[in-house]
């Protein structure tokens, strides 16, 4: 006989699961919401940065590399001239887009090209 008398016919092996089935759904999609409340304001950050750098160091490599371009542009492509990054256009006055460089993946402040003083 046991030491507790309530628990005489209680088994942990019964074969039926803890919970229910829509439970488990539930509590499933609870927490793939909250991975993605979590994860996507850092990745929109992340983005908003990273364009707003790319457009910062293309106008300044434009503006040393092509002073006569009308404007510049800095999209982000998987397949462009420079690989899979953001890519530097310089845009004449006629419209037409000239490749300048690529700014990688992660773009970053210009750096001073070789022999110029700083």
């Amino acid at each position: 006989m046991t030491a507790h008398p309530e628990l005489q016919g209680a088994s942990d092996e019964d074969g039926a699961p803890f919970f229910s089935e829509r439970r488990r759904r539930m509590q499933r999609v609870v927490v793939w919401v909250g991975i993605v409340v979590l994860v996507l304001p850092g990745v929109l950050v992340a983005a908003g940065v990273a364009q707003s750098t790319a457009n910062r160091t293309c106008a300044a490599y434009v503006g040393y590399l092509k002073p006569d371009a009308a404007g510049y542009a800095a999209p982000f492509e998987l397949f462009g001239a420079g690989g899979p990054g953001w890519q530097c256009y310089a845009v004449s006055s006629s419209g037409p887009h000239t490749f300048v460089g690529p700014l990688g993946l992660i773009p970053s402040a210009p750096r001073p090209h070789e022999g110029v003083a700083t």
